[in-house]
């Protein structure tokens, strides 16, 4: 197939960009490498830089493409805080851009990643797709306005839509930012640099760690599976794991003798969030793989960044 990619220069779209090329798809991807690296991307790649609101740029872009992966957007949560605004420009408004211009070139199917955080605080845990949202921030609310727009735009035009939630994705390559990066890769760099790991908040909170890997199966897998027309699908590793029991992973597998801290300075989130992937078993054949100790050895080995 001819396939877009939106953001695909960013951790997660780099990943499934070049395991689609290498499948032998003819892929695009366009990003405005505000947080994407091109160097990321295999040769196969056809990179275009631009961003996601510019009509002109993806009618062109979108001439004979058959499926459209979307993951161009803005995905701090602590930004977005400060920036609502922004937040909802580029993933709401960026999202219905891209969905009219699919519309005007009649691209078939769109693939949206959309985030675990639009549950929010839940109870009942694992959180299935028929759980409410509970969305606590502006990032999550753009996320789940943007699954709504996808969905009713659709259906009212045609076009098959899927949107798969991803949970807490991590792996080699995963960006370390001046202030809150990623659990994972901030743990790691903390250990083997001999700082401190800090924990905001008790530490007790859990989160459903998913290796890189098992996220681009499930959307690979989304391009082509049948019957998923306005589907919202949860793609997680089905467990949850305690920050501070990720963080004595950490220890554990660098051989550091770093000390934990924990700051009350800043909230650690919500208590607990576990995705339940039934539906994407049944729906993509999806199946969790690798297991978060085996995913934090592969980030460990495979990252040149944490080589010594």
């Amino acid at each position: 197939m001819r396939i877009l990619v939106t953001g695909g220069a960013g951790f997660l779209g780099s990943a499934l960009a070049n395991a689609l090329a290498r499948q032998g798809h003819e892929v695009l991807v366009l990003d405005d490498l505000s947080a994407g690296d091109q160097t990321r991307l295999d040769a196969k790649v056809f990179f275009h830089r631009g961003e996601i609101t510019n009509r002109p740029k993806l009618w062109t872009l979108l001439q004979g493409v058959q499926c459209v992966y979307h993951l161009a957007a803005r995905v701090l949560v602590a930004e977005s805080i400060l920036y609502p605004r922004e937040y909802n420009d580029v993933n709401v408004g960026g999202t219905v851009a891209l969905l009219e211009a699919m519309r005007d070139v009649g691209v078939p199917r769109l693939v949206f990643t959309s985030s675990g955080a639009v549950y929010g605080a839940q109870e009942t845990q694992p959180v299935s797709e028929t759980t409410t949202p509970n969305p606590q921030s502006p990032y999550a609310v753009s996320k789940l306005a943007a699954e709504y727009y996808v969905h009713t735009i659709g259906a009212l035009w045609g076009t098959t839509t899927v949107a798969l939630r991803i949970f807490n994705a991590y792996g080699p390559g995963q960006p370390l930012l001046p202030s809150h990066s990623p659990v994972v890769s901030r743990f790691i760099y903390q250990a083997l640099g001999g700082g401190s790991l800090v924990i905001f908040g008790s530490g007790e909170q859990t989160r459903d760690f998913v290796y890189v890997d098992d996220v681009v199966r499930a959307l690979v897998a989304a391009a082509t599976a049948p019957d998923v027309a306005r589907r919202t699908i949860n793609v997680g590793s089905g467990e949850d794991t305690a920050i501070q029991m990720l963080a004595q992973h950490v220890l554990t597998l660098t051989g550091s003798s770093s000390n934990i801290i924990n700051s009350p300075v800043e909230s650690g989130g919500v208590t607990r969030l576990r995705a339940d992937v039934r539906l994407a078993r049944q729906i993509l054949g999806y199946e969790p793989k690798v297991t978060l100790q085996e995913g934090l050895r592969r980030t460990l080995a495979e990252d040149p960044r944490f080589q010594k």
